[in-house]
């Protein structure tokens, strides 16, 4: 519906904005994340065709410059021949199908209603919140060092360095800050994985040393010692003049944010190009009301797609969609809708996602935990885990075998 009508996090018309960070995981072919990635290659994602292409350096993860990403998508569903891209908003699904309502987690109040409707589905929600941006050139670099944790990939990320001291002023200045109530009026319920810097600093005054401010795996080369704290930067853009604050989502208001962001010695002079904003991002019960094909089990014609069934992340939502996809055009052919193998990682999340407790239900994202065991025990964990990342990779390959499922991208990823 943009740019007819925006919503609280995006900022442009394009497609597949990314409104948090621009990180999609890790890319690690040993990692839940990894695996996960590597499956939707083998199924023809055009989300990670497009991620591959314009990839910032962070490390072991999959990072992306967010204009040119999105840019990528927009244009390559634009000029698809097949399909036509309508600016409007949607207040209703159609009576027809198949179809696929991948609305975002950000999705509209009437549709949604509408969606609550059809399903009877509770309206289930948790918070959202983006980290700020700031300028690499206002960034003192004197102040900290370049270098991944453990030595992982390239030095793509600036270590902002802060002695007990100074972590202790920022941890109190931290706590006492005002937050932007806005028109929230519920209990407000945060995913895990994205949960404001200063919830967690409510929650002791070390335990952000144990989250995105741990000092584990970084030696400072100016003295050889670990430092106290850090505050990590990731580069936001090939160019790399933006770079992201890792892990410091936060719905302080703005000023607030200058005030006490300011405090880490190396950002005393930053330059914020955007400041943490938090929205409210709205899923349905999927144990519920979805079958693990992502088909409405009150209406076997219409799928739901993305963070809307309960995925979190940005590369879950976009494998709920491959999936959604897959089986929309299955039924739209004659053919009957598909799960995939447990062993996957996309097989599991359909799975965990329409199988969880309904009662407390909450968002899942792509981990180890969620697949069936191994038969044999592995003692050394990344042995194990690399025999989780075949033996999903097998199962993909023989399902899509097994199924004929042709491996067809919107565009041939290489005219991207």
């Amino acid at each position: 519906m943009r740019p007819k009508r925006m919503t609280p996090a995006h900022h442009t018309p394009q497609l597949a904005e990314l409104v948090c960070t621009n990180s999609l995981g890790s890319n690690l072919p040993d990692s839940a994340a990894g695996i996960l990635k590597e499956e939707m290659r083998r199924l023809g994602s055009l989300i990670i065709a497009c991620a591959d292409r314009c990839v910032v350096p962070a490390g072991g993860a999959l990072a992306v410059d967010r204009e040119r990403f999105s840019g990528l998508v927009t244009e390559a569903i634009e000029r698809h021949p097949a399909i036509e891209v309508v600016r409007e908003e949607a207040t209703d699904i159609p009576p027809d199908g198949p179809v696929v309502a991948a609305t975002g987690p950000l999705t509209s109040d009437a549709l949604a209603a509408r969606i609550k409707e059809i399903t009877g589905s509770d309206d289930l929600y948790f918070y959202d919140a983006a980290a700020p941006i700031v300028t690499a050139e206002s960034v003192d670099e004197e102040k900290g060092f370049w270098g991944a944790r453990y030595g992982k990939g390239g030095a793509d990320y600036f270590n902002c360095t802060l002695t007990k001291d100074e972590y202790e002023a920022f941890y109190e200045a931290l706590v006492s800050a005002e937050v932007h109530e806005g028109h929230i009026k519920e209990e407000l319920k945060f995913f895990e994985s994205c949960i404001p810097i200063e919830e967690l600093a409510s929650r002791g005054k070390d335990t952000m040393r144990y989250g995105p401010m741990r000092p584990v795996g970084l030696i400072d080369p100016r003295t050889g010692k670990r430092p106290y704290a850090v505050v990590q930067l990731r580069k936001e853009n090939i160019g790399a003049t933006l770079l992201n604050m890792v892990g410091f989502q936060t719905r302080l208001k703005w000023g607030e944010q200058k005030r006490v962001f300011t405090l880490i010695p190396a950002l005393r002079n930053a330059e914020f190009v955007r400041f943490g904003v938090m929205h409210r991002n709205t899923f349905l019960n999927s144990p519920r009301v979805l079958l693990p094909t992502y088909q409405a089990k009150a209406r076997p014609d219409l799928f739901f797609a993305g963070q809307i069934t309960g995925v979190e992340g940005y590369v879950e939502s976009a494998g709920a969609g491959l999936l959604a996809g897959i089986n929309a055009g299955r039924l739209a052919t004659g053919n009957e809708p598909l799960t995939l193998p447990l062993e996957s990682m996309l097989g599991s999340l359909a799975h965990y996602v329409t199988h969880a407790d309904a009662d407390h239900f909450q968002p899942m994202n792509a981990n180890f935990g969620i697949l069936p065991p191994l038969g044999e025990r592995i003692r050394d964990k990344a042995e194990r885990r690399k025999a989780y990342a075949r033996r999903a990779l097998d199962a993909v390959a023989r399902w899509r075998e097994q199924h004929r499922i042709p491996v067809v991208s919107p565009v041939d990823a290489a005219q991207l």
